[in-house]
Formats: structure tokens, C-alpha cells, sequence
């Protein structure tokens, strides 16, 4: 199966919104997803393993499509948490098989997943409202011979060894366990299972997906579910090939308790200058015509294009108040030099300052760098700061004299920033 190629305006205003703003990477059958969703009944799903407390902005673009599948009255979202999957492990994408997580890992994990979805997708009862559902309703009461039979006999080997996700690492030498080999046929069987249960006619993911959804297009056509469809979008790769949501700190998350709103803020206001159009029209809700005026905005003038992109992902996520406040902190520290009180800190007993607190400590303690080796040499660089003066010697110690109105504000480079708050 290839990516249609339709050329044609789409009728539906959810995939002329998709379209337009770059969401579509391929689709199994652009026509028959256009007629559902003008009709209203492209029920349509993603699926989520719970590997995490939460998830990052690797995983927005597809939340996002879900927002307008409902937004545009196209048919209704359905959330799916891999409560099941997750005991098995998708090896699309990866070099090594996952780490096995407790039942109780899984279970916290997904409760604590769902926050990240409540401000983009409304769920409820009514017939076009979000459902959240587990795969482990259904796959942990599978009967193995069952499945083997009424299930397994549908799926080639030989098809299964051609998809990326399973050719990539054979050819690199890399164990692939028969679990994760089992993976694509569970995915493939959630969606025949949704489409039972709620009418659910198409699977969205990102494009590393693409073999896993379209097998399972196969499979509801082999078990007599009506015609099933794929949409992907693509994987974000910033200008400069970097992926998308990856820092040097690690994954950009999407809950506060990982990710302080302004850290969030301050991701994508270092978002590069040719990204700029893009990650708007991706990431957040502004019309069309204010988009390409921002877009348009050359020299200096970017970066009021970037703080209207921060400040509006940020209100996505955790509201305006929380994006306000974020980009007014921004504003006090870059503009006017001031300490922000809601800068992201980390406490200190003030008996360490008395004793005297050693800079190495200080900034490796404040996640601003990994190590006392980074630090060192950041330090040569004159990249790190105390309270806004250059960090001389490695050997440096901080005390009670560096406290100003509360805190020690620690920074790295021009951008980055943490408050040490003695207690």
C-alpha cells in the first residue's frame, strides 16, 4: 500500500485544516478518509504506551490532530493507553529491546499520562466528545491458541520480517525478542478491537508507525471489519536535523511537575528562525492569516515571531495564566536583568552556603550542566554566571554574601537560568 497522491481540495474541513498547516505525511486512501470525516463519522484513534509519567512534545503533533478531528466536528477522538502493549514493547525506532515495566509502573503511568491530552481533546459523553480507553481491556484476556488461531493465521512472516521496524535491526546485528516481534500483530488487533467497539475507522500515529497501521488495515480486512485507514504525520526534525523535543537536559515534557511552564515556555521560544512558521502552524491554534504575518517578520523582528509562538504552545499545554506569567518572567530576566521568583529553582540547606558551597557542586546540583567536567570547561568559556557575573576559577565556593532577595540565581549561557534557594 502507498501514500495517495490527491491533489484535489479536500471537502472536509478537518483534512483542508490538516493539509494546510502540514500534518499529513501519507494516508492509505485520502478519499475515502475525506467522505468520512465530511460526513462525521471518522471516529479515529492513537495509541500511547505508558513507558512514562508522561509524555513530550515528540507526542503532541498527533494529540494535536486529535484536537481537530474533534474540533472540526470530523468524528470522534478516541485515546488509546497501552496498558497492554506496554508489557511488550515497540520496537519501531529502536536500537535495544525496552525495559520491562512493573504492573504498577504501568498502571501509575498511565493516570498520570492523561493530563496531557484534557486541554487539547474534551472528553465526556456526548457523541462527539474524547474516550480514553486501555488495550489491556482486551489483550490481558486473550487466550493464546485462541489468538494463535483466529488471529495469528492472518499475519506473513514473511511480510512481517520486510517492515522497518523488524529489518533495521537484523541487519544491524540487534536482538530482536519474539516479544517485540509479537508487537505489530497486538497493535494491529487494537484496531480491529476499536473498530468493533466504537466504529473507530482510522489509525493515526507518526510515520515510524506507517508498517504497524497499515498491517492492521490488512488484518480488519481478513476478519471482516469494514474498510480501515492510515494517516500519518511527519516526525519533526528541527532546521538544523536535530529531533524535535530533545534537548541537551533531555525530552521536553509535557507535565509541569517534569517541566516548569516556563521551561516549557523557553523551549520554544529557542526555537530556530527557520522553524518558525512551521512549529506555529503545527503547534499552536492561530489563524492562518496571523501565522504568515509572523512568518513573515525578518532580522530582529523574529523574535517577537518566537515569544507569540512560546507564549502559545505554553497556553495549550498549561493555560494563559501560566503562559503569561512565563513569558512576563522571561521579560524581567533578559530584558531588564531581574530575578524572577518563578525561574525554575532547586533548594539548598543554607548550612552548605555557610560552609561554603563549591561552584562545581552548585551548577551540576542545578541541572544547568551534567557534570563538574562540563562545568569546568563552560567555565573557560565564560559561559556560567552567578547572579549575573562570570564564574573566574572551578574553585570558586558560593556563601551566605551571594544570596540576593532569597535566592543565588545561576546561569548558563544567556537563556538558561536556575534560582538556588537556601532553607
Amino acid at each position: 500500500m502507498s501514500a495517495s497522491a490527491v491533489e484535489a481540495e479536500p471537502a472536509s474541513e478537518f483534512l483542508r485544516i490538516l493539509r494546510e498547516r502540514g500534518y499529513i505525511h501519507q494516508t492509505s486512501d485520502e478519499a475515502g478518509i475525506d467522505a468520512l470525516a465530511r460526513a462525521g463519522q471518522l471516529n479515529a484513534y492513537v495509541g500511547y504506551d505508558c513507558t512514562g509519567p508522561s509524555l513530550h512534545v515528540g507526542h503532541l503533533l498527533s494529540i494535536m490532530m486529535l484536537h481537530w478531528l474533534q474540533e472540526t466536528g470530523a468524528g470522534k477522538p478516541i485515546v488509546l493507553m497501552g496498558g497492554g502493549t506496554t508489557r511488550v514493547g515497540d520496537p519501531s525506532g529502536k536500537d535495544e529491546s525496552r525495559q520491562i515495566l512493573s504492573l504498577e509502573q504501568i498502571e501509575a503511568n498511565k493516570g498520570s499520562i492523561r493530563g496531557g491530552f484534557e486541554r487539547l481533546v474534551r472528553f465526556g459523553d456526548a457523541p462527539g466528545d474524547a474516550v480514553m480507553v486501555d488495550n489491556a481491556d482486551w489483550l490481558t484476556k486473550l487466550n493464546y491458541i485462541d489468538f494463535l488461531r483466529d488471529v495469528g493465521r492472518h499475519f506473513s512472516v514473511n511480510r512481517m520480517l520486510s517492515m522497518d521496524s523488524v529489518k533495521l535491526r537484523l541487519e544491524r546485528d540487534q536482538e530482536l525478542s519474539f516479544l517485540e516481534f509479537n508487537y505489530m500483530c497486538l497493535q494491529s488487533y487494537d484496531f480491529v478491537e476499536l473498530n468493533r467497539r466504537f466504529g473507530c475507522r482510522l489509525q493515526m500515529g507518526g510515520s515510524d508507525q506507517w508498517g504497524n497501521i497499515v498491517t492492521g488495515l490488512d488484518l480488519g480486512r481478513r476478519m471482516g471489519a469494514p474498510q480501515l485507514y492510515a494517516l500519518t504525520c511527519p516526525l519533526i526534525t528541527t532546521a538544523s536535523g536535530a529531533k524535535m523535543g530533545k534537548t541537551a537536559s533531555g525530552a521536553v515534557w509535557l507535565k509541569a511537575e517534569m517541566l516548569s511552564p516556563y521551561g516549557y515556555w523557553q523551549f520554544w521560544r529557542n526555537t530556530e528562525d527557520a522553524d518558525v512558521g512551521r512549529f506555529l502552524r503545527l503547534f499552536t491554534l492561530l489563524p492562518m492569516d496571523e501565522i504568515a504575518r509572523l512568518e513573515a517578520l525578518g532580522g530582529a523582528d523574529i523574535n517577537e515571531a518566537k515569544k507569540r509562538l512560546a507564549t502559545e504552545a505554553t497556553c495549550l499545554m498549561h493555560g494563559r495564566d501560566a503562559a503569561q506569567a512565563a513569558a512576563e518572567t522571561a521579560r524581567l530576566t533578559f530584558e531588564q536583568g531581574e530575578v524572577a521568583d518563578d525561574l525554575p529553582s532547586v533548594t539548598v540547606p543554607m548550612a552548605e552556603f555557610e560552609a561554603g558551597l563549591g561552584v562545581l557542586s552548585a551548577f551540576t546540583r542545578s541541572g544547568l550542566v551534567s557534570s563538574n567536567g562540563e562545568a569546568r570547561r563552560q567555565i573557560k568559556g565564560g559561559g556560567l554566571k552567578v547572579n549575573g557575573d562570570a564564574v573566574a576559577s572551578d574553585t570558586a565556593v558560593l556563601g551566605p554574601r551571594d544570596i540576593v532577595a532569597g535566592s543565588v540565581k545561576l546561569s548558563l549561557g544567556r537563556k538558561k537560568h536556575v534560582l538556588l534557594k537556601p532553607e
